[in-house]
């Protein structure tokens, strides 16, 4: 069985997440958006951690099943933050656990360290070599996957308080990484620069607040099993076996793709910034270095595909391509309607990206639409590139496109970290 995962969510108990986040609402837009297994969220946290011991039935795959058969995994993002070297790390980790019962020990683990009560993604002053070892101690089917590792923030190699490999994060405990998730800004190609992650499996998923399809599955990762279990998850994510091959957004989507200041109004690729020598021109303050540059100090080599690395796809949601030809925002009814409509030609939002012909487009959508699905599909939708908290936006015949806003719509999608990610 081929199956489209998300494992990397947030439940309505993390910082600016939709308050409608429960089982029910990521079931149903899991099915509309084509993903057939997603992660829990949010396990550490007291309330989150009774509905879904409430919501999702174990039955000894690891694997957890709502009412109607739908597949989660136990999931967790976690924050560390600590001082190395006299630089301050913040470092975001996703973990992925086999039962309840090993969840409850990662949580009284946690209990001994602080809270876990006042926000879904829990904060820590633990050492990353320290978090693992005591996560190997719990069990060694626990799963730890460094979060979009290039996020200037909070991530393994970050420009603001990121490391240089995954061995000086991790010490004699980086022999328990096995991937590690690309973040919106980059994507495989990007990370392929680095002879140092030739022997990690890249993966990718969405870390989103909220449900909705625009949001939900935008990165993913393709597994192909005899039957899903959590022992052929793990064997996947470690050994690459099973794992496919993974969905992306253009990395130019990603909010921290170029270097800037959002708050100038200032965007740089690497090469400007150079020239300003990381220097805000309007306010004369560093620039957020995005991950573009921070790929290009890493990389040991051109771009070009390594033996036996995965491929991957690249497209954006559909509502963003909705919007785009529609000059309406996303939450908008007009979006909506549309949406709906085309959904008829296809299984669900990912075949109708990914798979189904033009032939059966132009029946529900006009051409105009049909073509932007097309060049999505093909990777060559132009995107202005995203810097410092804003995401890149879609370009209509290389213009950024005036959209109609309603409100009262609008304001029911996500929220957003916008400082962060």
């Amino acid at each position: 069985m081929r199956i489209i995962s998300d494992l990397h969510l947030h439940s309505r108990y993390s910082r600016a997440c939709s308050a409608q986040l429960n089982i029910q609402n990521l079931e149903k837009w899991a099915k509309t958006k084509g993903l057939g297994l997603l992660g829990t969220s949010d396990f550490c946290h007291p309330e989150w951690i009774k509905e879904l011991k409430k919501e999702l039935k174990e039955d000894g795959s690891g694997i957890l099943k709502t009412e109607s058969g739908f597949p989660f995994v136990l999931q967790n993002e976690i924050s560390l933050i600590y001082t190395h070297k006299y630089k301050g790390r913040r470092i975001h980790l996703v973990v992925l656990a086999p039962s309840f019962e090993i969840v409850d020990k990662i949580t009284k683990y946690l209990l001994s360290k602080g809270r876990v009560d006042y926000d879904g993604r829990p904060m820590f002053n633990i050492p990353c070599p320290e978090f693992v070892e005591e996560m190997m101690k719990i069990s060694r089917d626990i799963e730890i996957i460094p979060a979009h590792i290039w996020t200037p923030w909070f991530s393994l190699f970050g420009s603001k308080s990121g490391f240089d490999s995954v061995e000086e994060c991790f010490g004699e405990q980086a022999k328990h990484i096995h991937a590690l998730e690309t973040g919106l800004s980059s994507d495989p190609e990007m990370n392929w620069r680095l002879s140092k992650l030739d022997n990690y499996n890249l993966v990718s998923f969405s870390d989103s607040h909220s449900f909705w399809p625009w949001r939900i599955g935008r990165e993913s990762t393709v597994f192909e099993f005899k039957e899903l279990t959590y022992a052929n998850l793990i064997k996947a994510l470690r050994t690459g076996e099973g794992l496919v091959e993974t969905i992306e957004v253009d990395p130019n989507y990603g909010k921290y793709h170029f270097d800037g200041h959002r708050n100038c109004n200032v965007s740089f690729s690497p090469e400007e910034s150079k020239k300003h020598n990381g220097i805000c021109p309007v306010c004369k303050r560093p620039l957020t270095i995005g991950v573009l540059n921070r790929v290009d100090e890493l990389a040991d080599r051109k771009q070009g595909k390594p033996k036996d690395a995965k491929p991957f796809k690249r497209i954006i949601p559909l509502h963003e391509i909705l919007s785009l030809v529609l000059k309406s925002s996303m939450a908008t009814k007009k979006v909506w309607a549309k949406y709906y409509e085309i959904l008829k030609a296809g299984k669900n939002e990912f075949d109708i990206l990914l798979n189904v012909s033009k032939e059966e487009l132009l029946k529900v959508a006009d051409k105009e639409i049909v073509d932007i699905i097309m060049l999505n599909r093909q990777g060559k939708l132009e995107i202005k590139p995203g810097f410092d908290g804003e995401y890149g936006v879609p370009l209509l015949n290389g213009k950024e496109v005036v959209k109609e806003e309603k409100p009262e719509l609008v304001k029911k999608s996500q929220t957003g970290l916008g400082d962060f990610f």
